[in-house]
């Protein structure tokens, strides 16, 4: 079995591509509010925020316990929607021994598409693929398209 894998999971949004990936960039503070079930806090541990190199803090719920990550952002692209999230520490780095997540806003056949991607190599060949957490995900992002959808 591969120790190392890719998953991807994709969000069709009613928010224009900009709207969406500015909260995840600019305004990640906002998000514990806008989806209080889906994410307990946001904490800026170095940097700037959205700035490449800038170091960043999310807990959440999963699986029943609240968990932890620290991320670097390691990229950011204005023009294709894009942000690229190291994980450096957390609970996922305890069955992975490295996870990237790339955030993507695209249109597609007349729509709006964020697309999740997950690079992984899992610590043993018994650690499942990231399945609930790309769910995770998908659903933060529903519910950020329905924040700024209303606006």
């Amino acid at each position: 079995m591969a120790l190392t894998g890719q998953l991807i999971g994709q969000v069709e949004i009613n928010s224009h591509a900009d709207l969406v990936h500015d909260l995840l960039r600019y305004k990640p503070h906002d998000i514990p509010s806008i989806c209080p079930h889906s994410v307990y806090r946001f904490d800026l541990i170095s940097g700037e925020i959205g700035a490449v190199g800038s170091i960043i803090c999310w807990t959440y719920p999963h699986e029943g316990k609240t968990k932890v990550t620290k991320e670097l952002i390691e990229e950011v692209d204005e023009t294709n929607h894009k942000i690229v999230f190291k994980l450096i520490e957390g609970d996922l780095l305890d069955v992975y021994k490295a996870f990237t997540i790339t955030f993507h806003v695209e249109p597609k056949e007349g729509k709006q598409l964020v697309t999740w991607t997950f690079d992984f190599e899992k610590q043993n060949p018994s650690v499942p693929d990231p399945i609930t957490v790309m769910d995770l995900l998908c659903s933060i992002i529903k519910d950020m398209d329905a924040h700024t959808h209303s606006k």
